[in-house]
């Protein structure tokens, strides 16, 4: 009889198993991780094969579940699918769950033929019912739970999206309210700097707009134009509204000078939001009446802008985990925890880093770099 043959050789059979997983390319799992895999399916056939060899043989199908797949509560469908979970988690293909089930049903043929082991055609039925379903219960596991995974990366992916979307919009629309209420308030001339500022922050508010109705913004964010532009008149501008943003915060803002020759080739408008929210951020955490610089300048064929605050330093191991999206650190949550991990996306995707360095008990040292480049002429 078939469960005479496999209990029998039990270990024989998941040892020819494993021997055909192991010269397939695939993922390591331990026995413990695959313990609703073969071996207990081994188990629940020979179970099943014996129950029916008694007066109620129907009861197997409490183990092992109907013929042509109808739903079931059975202890083959629950344990294969678990088997479906245990693969998708630990990085196996669909096909490898498929596989499994393969393998034991060639090593029984094969080991049976070598024993010269005779089966009646009911027993391979019974087999074949118990493959079956094991297939089709641990595929369908396997595809939904990897499908769950999927939709819910790809919602995360969206909210990342509009939570960047809106995280710009607010800068721009924040910075032109400051340069306009700067303005009605001194009665400026918009022709000057503030006016500058404005205008800058209602073009950087229409081009936002323009490229969020493109079909679907590039995951490494908005492919823009790049050109090649001057660092002075980059952080001059850059400068104009950071001015009024320090004023807002009550603190101190001193850029240093730059080298007029010094170039970056790049798409602008990304990497002035890169830095504008650095300035933000710096300006956001810096204590009351303390001083936050900005430094431009050359390190052999690099160039390397610098935001440094007063913020006291930070805590152990989070350097690194301030850039996740959605991070935030402090108790102050007027934010989305966005503006660093937009800042770090807009420099690489410029061919840049942005890194960060503590000071403890003094602030820290955020640090954009990007290749030099020199102006003609």
């Amino acid at each position: 009889m078939m469960h005479v043959f496999l209990a029998t050789n039990r270990d024989a059979l998941i040892e020819r198993c494993r021997a055909k997983v192991a010269q397939r390319p695939a993922r390591q799992a331990t026995a413990q991780q695959l313990q609703n895999g073969i071996p207990l399916f081994l188990d629940q056939l020979i179970r099943t094969l014996r129950t029916e060899q008694t007066s109620q043989p129907m009861d197997s199908r409490k183990i092992s579940g109907p013929s042509g797949g109808g739903a079931s509560q059975s202890e083959i469908g629950k344990s294969a699918a678990e088997h479906g979970r245990t693969l998708l988690t630990l990085g196996f293909s669909v096909d490898q769950v498929v596989h499994d089930y393969g393998d034991l049903c060639q090593a029984i043929t094969d080991l049976a033929f070598e024993r010269d082991a005779p089966f009646l055609t009911d027993e391979f039925r019974t087999l074949n019912r118990c493959l079956d379903n094991a297939i089709a219960d641990a595929v369908t596991e396997f595809s939904y739970q990897r499908d769950f995974a999927i939709a819910d990366r790809q919602a995360i992916e969206m909210h990342q999206r509009l939570g960047s979307f809106a995280h710009e919009l607010r800068n721009f629309l924040q910075t032109a309210t400051l340069a306009f209420t700067a303005a009605k308030t001194g009665n400026l001339n918009l022709s000057g700097a503030t006016g500058a500022v404005l205008e800058r922050s209602l073009d950087g508010l229409r081009d936002l707009i323009s490229h969020s109705l493109d079909e679907v913004r590039k995951a490494s964010g908005i492919s823009g134009q790049s050109g090649l532009f001057s660092v002075t008149d980059f952080i001059a501008e850059v400068k104009y509204a950071a001015d009024l943003a320090a004023k807002v915060r009550g603190c101190a803002l001193t850029v240093s000078a730059v080298d007029s020759r010094l170039a970056i080739s790049g798409d602008r408008d990304q990497l002035y939001s890169a830095l504008a929210n650095l300035l933000q951020n710096a300006f956001k955490f810096t204590r009351p009446h303390t001083e936050v610089t900005l430094e431009a300048y050359a390190l052999s064929d690099r160039i390397l802008i610098d935001v440094k605050d007063h913020c006291g330093g930070l805590p152990p191991g989070d350097a690194e985990r301030m850039f996740v999206p959605f991070t935030q650190n402090s108790e102050d949550r007027t934010g989305l925890g966005l503006g660093l991990a937009i800042s770090r996306r807009n420099v690489e995707a410029n061919a840049g880093t942005l890194s960060v360095r503590d000071l403890p008990g003094v602030g820290c040292v955020f640090t954009i770099t990007l290749p030099r480049f020199a102006l003609g002429g």
